[in-house]
C-alpha cells in the first residue's frame, strides 16, 4: 500500500491529537510535517501529555512557517486544526498547491472565505474534506439509515441543542483556550456545525432563511471586555417550508449534556438526548412502518461507529475522529472523492454566520446565500 505523507498545522490540543492518531492508527501514514507559531507546543509537555510531541514523533520536522511546510515537505495531505475562526486560508494555500486537506470546522469565518474557498476547491486536483465528526458517530448512522429506509419519511421539524455549562477555570480544561481566543470570543450560533451537520445529512434542501434572538449576557464569570450573548436560540427554514430550531449556548449554569437532536418525520420520530455527562445518551425512535408504531423503541447510544467498535485503534471522540480520518485516508487511497465534502461543510457553517448577523438585527429574517447559488454576489 502506498504511503501517505501527512502533515498537521495547529498544534493545540486537538492538532496534537490528530496528528498521533494518524501517526499511530494507520500503518500507511507517514507523519512528516507539523507547523504551529508556538514552537512550545511541539518541544515541550502540554496538557495531558507524558512526552512533548518532538519526542513521540521524532522522525517529523516542525516549522513555525506554514507556507515553508507546505513548499519543502513534499505532503500528500494536510490536516488544519487551526483556531475554529481561521481555518480558510490554510485550505486555501495547500489546495493551491494541489495538497489533500482535511480541514476542522466551522470550515470558514465569513462570506469571503467562503467565496475564495469554494473556488480554490473547484480549481484544485486535490480534494477538501470537512472534518465533522458528528456526522460520523454511531447515531448520525442511524438516523441516516432510518430516513434512507423510510422509516422517517419526510423530515418537516428539526431540533437540535449544544448546551455547554461553565468549565471552571480551576479544573485544568485550559486547554480549550490553546489556540487563541475563539472560544471566548466567537458567537455561539457561529459554533453550529456539530448540532447541524447530522440534521442536514437527512435534509435534502439548503437552509434558505433565518430569524435568530439572543438572551444577553447573564454568566458571571465572563473576562473583562468579552461581549456576547449566553445563548442564541436560531430558527431557519427551507425552500419547502421544513423547520429546524437550534439552541447554542457558551455558557450556562445547567449541568446537563451537551448534543441532542430530534426529528419530526410524516411516518416517524427520532431523538438522541444527551443526560448529564456521567449518563450515557438514550436514542429513540419509533415509525408507522413498524409493528409497535405507537411506542418508542430504544436503543444504546453512544458515539463508536459500528463498524470501528471492535477496532483498539478507534479513538478519540468516542472513535468519531478515528472513522474521519479513515474515510478520509481511504477516499485518498481510492481517488475518491471526499466524505464530506465543501459543500456540506458550508451548509453546516454560513447559517450560523447569517444567524449572528439576525442576532445583531433583533432577529430581522435574513435570506440564506450559498457559492452555487446563482445570487450569489459577496
Amino acid at each position: 500500500m502506498q504511503k501517505i505523507r501527512i502533515g498537521v498545522v495547529g498544534l493545540g490540543h486537538r492538532g496534537r491529537h490528530m496528528i498521533k492518531l494518524a501517526a499511530d492508527g494507520f500503518d500507511f501514514v507517514e507523519p512528516v510535517a507539523a507547523c504551529d507559531i508556538k514552537s512550545a507546543n511541539w518541544f515541550e509537555k502540554q496538557w495531558l501529555q507524558d512526552k512533548a510531541m518532538a519526542e513521540l514523533l521524532p522522525n517529523t520536522k516542525f516549522y513555525e512557517n506554514y507556507d515553508q511546510m507546505l513548499e519543502e515537505a513534499g505532503l500528500d495531505a494536510v490536516i488544519v486544526e487551526t483556531g475554529a475562526d481561521i481555518h480558510a486560508d490554510f485550505c486555501r494555500k495547500a489546495l493551491k498547491r494541489n495538497i489533500n486537506v482535511l480541514s476542522d470546522i466551522p470550515i470558514v469565518a465569513n462570506l469571503e472565505e467562503a467565496d475564495y474557498l469554494w473556488k480554490a476547491t473547484q480549481a484544485s486536483k486535490a480534494i477538501l474534506s470537512v472534518g465533522a465528526n458528528p456526522n460520523e458517530s454511531k447515531f448520525a448512522r442511524i438516523l441516516l439509515d432510518l430516513y434512507q429506509r423510510g422509516f422517517l419519511g419526510k423530515p418537516y421539524c428539526l431540533e437540535a441543542e449544544y448546551i455547554h455549562w461553565n468549565i471552571p477555570k480551576s479544573d485544568g480544561h485550559i486547554h480549550l483556550n490553546e489556540n487563541g481566543d475563539w472560544r471566548k470570543l466567537l458567537s455561539p450560533i457561529r459554533y453550529c456545525t456539530h448540532s447541524l451537520g447530522p440534521l442536514l445529512a437527512i435534509v435534502e434542501e439548503d437552509l434558505i432563511k433565518v430569524s435568530s434572538f439572543g438572551t444577553g449576557q447573564h454568566a458571571d464569570d465572563y473576562e473583562d471586555g468579552v461581549t456576547k450573548d449566553d445563548m442564541v436560540c436560531a430558527q431557519f427554514q427551507t425552500t419547502s417550508g421544513v423547520v429546524v430550531r437550534l439552541l447554542r449556548n457558551g455558557r450556562c449554569r445547567a449541568q446537563i449534556g451537551h448534543h441532542s437532536y430530534r426529528v419530526f418525520g410524516t411516518e416517524g420520530y427520532f431523538e438522541r438526548i444527551d443526560q448529564r455527562a456521567a449518563s450515557a445518551p438514550v436514542i429513540r425512535y419509533n415509525s408507522t412502518k413498524f409493528y409497535s408504531a405507537n411506542r418508542l423503541l430504544e436503543m444504546p447510544g453512544d458515539y463508536m461507529p459500528f463498524e470501528y467498535a471492535e477496532n483498539p485503534k478507534a479513538t478519540g471522540h468516542g472513535g468519531m475522529d478515528y472513522a474521519m480520518l479513515d474515510r478520509f485516508l481511504q477516499a485518498l487511497l481510492t481517488h475518491s472523492a471526499p466524505p464530506i465534502s465543501l459543500r456540506e461543510g458550508l451548509r453546516m457553517t454560513l447559517p450560523g454566520i447569517y444567524a449572528e448577523m439576525s442576532t445583531k438585527r433583533g432577529g430581522e429574517i435574513l435570506a440564506i446565500h450559498y457559492p452555487w447559488n446563482e445570487d450569489w454576489n459577496v
